[in-house]
């Protein structure tokens, strides 16, 4: 299903529940297998995280994962530490494309048993659950921080608990950070010291319950919405200033294009600021910055942020977006052309001039990305376009056309 988006002018105000963050839900969820008596309050209501629940509560030896890459990584982990258990993890085309030889790799090294069943180093996988007696991992550092977290998730159920060594830079830090902040929560002792995280093992847990904060990744479409708008104040409820998610850090980002921030008890208020000027940018001899190796998931909103404002901009630290639903670089450079940016792109970064012309009537192919359809909805403030297949979003936020519709009258 298409998506007409007509443009829209009029100024942005209302108040919005996002679901559950899906990264801490699936989290979470492996956690739980674990620990029985582990309650989880506001679990995020993604495809991603039906998935999940769905193959963990599944008794079938074959467990489809379709496109969601976290359940890939996790799932894999999980079922190599249920004895006895023969589980064939497999999913959509794309995710056979997506490679696994990294963590499976430092599963074997713990001892597990997994076999490729059709290409070497990528799904369908074949397991064959036992008790891992192996505790020291090392690993490249600039790997898919999934593939770090999926083994961080597990170590409290090994006998020694894990010793995982880094080689070389740690990037996507936030999400390790936010594994080791949900162990904690629970009880479980871990460290990190210098190149070396440390995880001890836990065999009992005393009655827990923890409410799952909403996605910051998912605010990233309404910070986008309020620096696009000539006048906005929206209301993002259940979040707090001290997040365990990286992603949080658009709050910082956003200031400096023109979204002010205000924490509440349990929301953020985002406004438009009345002296933000975009053209400061373009009179400045150097483009917008950044760093996003540790939020790489709000790349595609910031891009198209910057090209709505007449902003260049260079985004680094991109490397992983290659691997994902889609090469996310490859369609960021793709679709922002059609709107007549300026785009170059290298492995691992983004390059976009300003350029003051906005293409009307676009129609915005998704690649069966979720982020795709929703960082470039905001560009509604701007023209009208059209967005393929626009129910993608339901992998991470399947309320989201619904929520908007509250601020703009679709």
């Amino acid at each position: 299903m298409n998506l007409k988006l007509p443009q829209y002018s009029k100024p942005l105000k209302g108040t919005i529940k996002i679901t559950g963050s899906k990264s801490e839900s699936n989290r979470l969820l492996i956690l739980q297998q674990f620990h029985k008596n582990l309650q989880i309050e506001n679990l995020g209501e993604s495809d991603d995280t039906a998935v999940m629940k769905k193959a963990l509560s599944s008794d079938e030896k074959t467990i489809d994962v379709h496109h969601a890459g976290t359940a890939m990584r996790f799932l894999t982990a999980y079922f190599s530490v249920k004895v006895g258990r023969e589980t064939i993890l497999t999913g959509s085309k794309r995710m056979k494309e997506r490679p696994i030889k990294i963590l499976v790799d430092a599963l074997k090294s713990l001892s597990a048993d997994i076999e490729y069943m059709e290409n070497d180093g990528f799904p369908p996988i074949k397991i064959i659950g036992k008790k891992l007696t192996k505790n020291k991992i090392t690993i490249n550092g600039s790997v898919s921080s999934q593939y770090i977290s999926a083994l961080l998730l597990i170590a409290l159920s090994l006998e020694n608990g894990l010793e995982l060594e880094f080689e070389g830079e740690v990037t996507s830090i936030p999400y390790i950070k936010m594994t080791l902040g949900l162990l904690s929560e629970l009880g479980i002792k871990n460290s990190w010291e210098e190149n070396t995280i440390t995880v001890k093992p836990k065999k009992q847990l005393e009655d827990k319950t923890i409410t799952v904060e909403s996605d910051w990744s998912s605010a990233s479409y309404y910070y986008s919405l309020v620096a696009l708008s000539n006048d906005a104040e929206i209301t993002l409820k259940s979040y707090k200033k001290n997040s365990l998610q990286g992603d949080a850090v658009l709050a910082e980002i956003y200031q400096k294009l023109g979204v002010k921030t205000v924490f509440l008890e349990n929301a953020v208020v985002l406004t438009k600021s009345k002296n933000f000027n975009p053209s400061r940018f373009t009179l400045h001899p150097s483009p917008f910055t950044l760093d996003l190796k540790s939020a790489p998931d709000i790349a595609q909103t910031i891009a198209v942020t910057c090209f709505g404002l007449n902003i260049s901009c260079e985004l680094s630290g991109l490397h992983t977006l290659k691997i994902k639903e889609t090469d996310r670089l490859v369609a960021l450079k793709n679709e922002l052309e059609k709107f007549g940016a300026k785009v170059r792109i290298t492995e691992d970064s983004l390059h976009l001039k300003s350029t003051s012309e906005i293409k009307k009537g676009v129609l915005v192919k998704t690649y069966n990305d979720h982020r795709m359809a929703m960082a470039f909805a905001p560009l509604l403030l701007k023209t009208n376009l059209e967005i393929e297949d626009a129910k993608v979003v339901s992998k991470s936020y399947p309320d989201f056309w619904k929520d908007v519709e509250t601020l703009i009258d679709l």
